[in-house]
């Protein structure tokens, strides 16, 4: 008797310890489709479409975040840019002189329009990979330009880009350039990526495209010639 309750003491005891949690999965996903690069390209040219319109109802002014009056950011020129996306009715809903997290306009992160978004990935609900270029060598920061004046011209500037890293959509948060450390690009493509230009075209690139190339597209007034080859490019 004493042996077997020493047994099953034993196999209580063994028992008690939890087995290791095992790592999660993460989920392989298929190469992309033609498709699906089609309807990022296609997202990025209506967002184009609706920049070109923001500007001409806007003295040619570029669209950017929205700032409160000691300029504090917001939201962002996503926010800015819905009435000319056919979304004017959700634009109405924000209340465009409170932050993207107050209490009224955090109730709208879950309303994201499809054309921003993520393809072929999954991320969290109101998440989307198109930013546009902040910082001191990103176009969106330099409000003294415009649609007509950018040094470096519209076909030679990006204006928006799929980046590494979904943010909320409806937040003052983009792809930040100072013009020495490159950012990280397509999130959604495993590094090849879209990029729109102001002039509205919109190219797709290979991963690991060159620096100095990459900076050139980003920055509006470095007076580079911006000279894509033809391997730059992921066609």
């Amino acid at each position: 008797m004493l042996a077997a309750a020493a047994f099953a003491a034993f196999v209580a005891a063994t028992n008690s310890f939890a087995a290791p949690a095992s790592k999660p999965v993460e989920e392989k996903l298929e190469p992309p489709t033609a498709e699906q690069f089609a309807i990022s390209e296609n997202n990025l040219k209506q967002i184009g479409l609706g920049i070109h319109n923001f500007a001409s109802t806007n003295n040619n002014a570029l669209p950017t975040n929205v700032y409160s009056k000691d300029k504090k950011p917001l939201l962002s020129w996503r926010v800015q840019l819905l009435p000319h996306l056919e979304q004017e009715e959700l634009y109405k809903k924000f209340k465009l002189d409170e932050p993207w997290d107050s209490d009224n306009n955090k109730k709208l992160i879950d309303t994201m329009p499809k054309i921003y978004a993520p393809i072929r990935v999954k991320a969290v609900k109101g998440m989307t990979f198109y930013q546009g270029f902040m910082d001191s060598n990103g176009v969106m920061m330099a409000d003294r330009f415009e649609i007509g004046n950018i040094p470096d011209g519209t076909s030679n500037t990006f204006a928006v880009a799929e980046s590494a890293k979904p943010v909320i959509w409806t937040k003052p948060s983009d792809i930040e350039f100072d013009g020495k450390n490159m950012p990280a690009l397509g999130g959604m493509f495993e590094g090849k990526f879209h990029g729109l230009l102001y002039d509205g075209s919109v190219n797709r690139y290979r991963k690991g495209l060159r620096a100095d190339l990459l900076s050139r597209l980003i920055d509006p007034a470095d007076g580079q010639v911006v000279n894509p080859e033809k391997e730059d490019y992921d066609k």
